[in-house]
């Protein structure tokens, strides 16, 4: 699959405008979930100030992060999910491909994926660009493939969910140390969303969200 003839989901009109929505309802719990997470993650960046998000979508995790103090640049491939998120404001945003980021080597001190890595049609170049333009290191928030809700969004039948390629902890640990072996990269990983602990996150590898940092020693 090349990015010439690969059809982004996420150019839908009618996703773009329910995207937020869920956050505010049915993915409420999600989300408070999945940032408790990403914010213990990002501790562990040094002096992390400058972050980039790559997939940012309508700029929900963005926007929060710059909330919270971070300079935050956002790029994504889909105009309508850049027109969102400028509507929205709050981050500086910038249309471009996950593969061919439109920044100096080492611009930022991390770059984030949530929800990004798994919709991409070569996740390896993905990750090689994401590590040239940081210092420090990266954050990936994946769905886990062990997870029932994996399976049941697979057999959905939307177009969204047929592109995507789910990992469990450790395919996506395996992902990272192949594709970023010349940054000698330390993974740390949690699962967060686990049934009956939804806000709770843990070394087990049966949460539906999986927070990975990858840390560069060099």
């Amino acid at each position: 699959m090349t990015v010439e003839n690969w059809v982004n989901p996420f150019d839908n009109p009618e996703l773009v405008a329910g995207y937020e929505t869920w956050y505010e309802t049915d993915g409420r719990s999600a989300d408070i979930a999945e940032r408790r997470l990403i914010r213990w993650l990002l501790s562990g960046l040094p002096q992390a100030q400058r972050l980039l998000e790559i997939g940012v979508g309508t700029g929900h995790f963005a926007r929060w992060l710059a909330s919270a103090g971070y300079h935050v640049t956002g790029v994504d491939l889909s105009a309508p999910m850049i027109a969102e998120a400028s509507r929205r404001g709050g981050v500086y945003l910038v249309r471009a491909d996950a593969e061919a980021l439109p920044f100096s080597d080492d611009t930022f001190d991390g770059v984030l994926l949530i929800t990004a890595l798994e919709f991409l049609p070569h996740p390896e170049r993905a990750l090689q660009e994401a590590a040239r333009v940081t210092r420090h290191g990266i954050v990936l928030g994946v769905l886990n493939r062990w997870h029932p809700m994996a399976w049941k969004r697979k057999r959905s039948g939307l177009p969204v969910w047929q592109i995507a390629r789910f990992y469990s902890p450790f395919e996506l640990e395996h992902l990272a140390h192949k594709v970023l072996s010349l940054h000698n990269p330390q993974t740390t990983w949690r699962t967060t969303l686990l049934p009956g602990l939804w806000w709770y996150y843990s070394q087990l590898p049966l949460g539906a969200f999986i927070g990975m940092r990858v840390l560069f020693s060099q």
